[in-house]
């Protein structure tokens, strides 16, 4: 059964997209932790971080690395944190959350409620950053 992630990736649910190769694709967190809360998963279905491929996982991290930096670039923090819990969705990926504390990676915190004009302004921050 296709994740909902597979889902945002073939383009049957609509997101706040970041980037895309041919292995990977990050999007905003539509219910963040904090404001700059990027998801960044593999193409493949891969329910497991690691269940995937030692290339893929290695090439993950590539990918993510210019996303973390314009992550930093784009919202008040000390760094870019990364996560991987795995829980809520049968699909391998990794959250890209702007930090100032190992706190701000608390996930039993309640979600920020975005509306859709602050998630458009978010992922331009960061494309505006990505491309720079």
């Amino acid at each position: 059964m296709s994740s909902i992630f597979s889902k945002i990736i073939s383009g049957d649910i609509p997101c706040y997209k970041i980037a895309e190769n041919e292995d990977f694709f990050a999007f905003l967190d539509i219910a963040p932790i904090r404001k700059g809360h990027v998801l960044v998963v593999p193409k493949a279905e891969v329910d497991k971080l690691f269940d995937v491929s030692d290339e893929l996982l290695g090439k993950w991290l590539v990918f993510a690395k210019p996303i973390a930096k314009a992550i930093e670039q784009s919202f008040p923090c000390d760094r870019c944190g990364i996560s991987v819990i795995g829980l809520e969705v049968p699909h391998a990926h990794m959250h890209l959350v702007p930090i100032n504390s190992a706190d701000d990676l608390n996930f039993t915190r309640p979600k920020l409620k975005l509306t859709a004009e602050e998630l458009k302004e978010v992922q331009s921050l960061i494309l505006a950053h990505l491309s720079a």
